[in-house]
């Protein structure tokens, strides 16, 4: 079953979609939210359903800023204020009817891939996490594009940080673009992949404020695989161009605790058949020895 539901952080409301298993509680939740700039509509609910079809509760959500939560200005993505929308999601849905808040999984994507790596380093209790084709390493991320796109893309993200400051709207720039244009997502085929996760009937923003840009070359999240004792399952994709899986090819054999899969594949493919069948079966395999009912 599933509910269309709301939650406060930091003073905003939070849309959300509350799935339940049809079996008796208390059983364990997994709470969910997406990547760049991306909204809770684009496949997250194909997830949900297998966890939910398996016994497993979710919570899937929207940032502020993004999708049908509040928050102005639209389109601001901040990783401290979506680390305050993690810790507010988990908070509620240890509170929702039926779910064991001893066994609260988190799941994240592309760039909440990485989130759930620091959040659960923050957050007591974290029974597991699942780590999605994760953004692990800002230095790594960078490392995929080209000097001169670094260099217009720290250009419009200072312009934005400046206007922030002066309390001025966003200079905005597109989350996603073809080659060439001015985007965070531009590698050949990227863009199609990431507009191919939009329903039909759906129109998706596709803007994002530019002061991002100064950022995430900063954002590293696999630092926190060091402080996490609960089982861990990354799934990297070999041919990522947009979140790059050396990092965590290189890390995941340091730590027993967790679980690395590697795919053939790219970063889009995952989300869709006939790879999802296989991601997300590993995920339920996963959350069986894991989080086990």
């Amino acid at each position: 079953m599933k509910q269309d539901i709301r939650f406060d952080s930091q003073g905003s409301s939070c849309a959300a979609w509350f799935f339940q298993p049809d079996t008796e509680g208390p059983y364990p939740i997994v709470v969910m939210a997406h990547g760049l700039a991306a909204i809770k509509e684009m496949r997250l609910a194909a997830y949900a359903e297998k966890f939910a079809e398996a016994g497993y509760a979710s919570l899937v959500f929207d940032y502020r800023h993004f999708g049908e939560s509040d928050g102005e200005p639209r389109q601001l993505l901040d990783v401290k204020k979506q680390h305050q929308d993690w810790k507010a999601a988990i908070e509620f849905a240890r509170q929702l009817p039926g779910v064991d808040p001893k066994r609260v999984v988190l799941w994240g994507t592309s760039l909440s891939g990485g989130h759930v790596l620091q959040v659960a380093s923050e957050v007591p209790g974290i029974a597991a996490v699942m780590a999605q084709v994760p953004h692990l390493s800002g230095v790594a991320s960078l490392g995929m594009i080209s000097l001169p796109k670094i260099l217009s893309l720290t250009l419009h993200g200072s312009y934005d940080t400046l206007r922030g400051m002066l309390g001025l709207s966003p200079h905005y720039i597109l989350s996603s673009g073809e080659p060439g244009e001015l985007a965070i997502m531009t590698s050949p085929g990227e863009s199609q992949g990431y507009l191919e996760l939009v329903p039909e009937d759906r129109q998706l923003d596709r803007r994002i404020a530019a002061r991002f840009a100064t950022s995430v070359g900063l954002y590293s999240p696999i630092k926190a695989l060091s402080k996490l004792s609960m089982p861990v399952l990354m799934q990297v994709a070999t041919e990522d161009v947009t979140t790059p899986a050396k990092p965590g090819i290189k890390a995941a054999p340091k730590y027993a605790n967790v679980e690395l899969r590697e795919y053939q594949t790219g970063h889009f493919q995952p989300y869709v058949e006939p790879m999802f069948s296989r991601i997300v079966g590993d995920q339920l395999a996963f959350l069986s020895t894991a989080v086990p009912l």
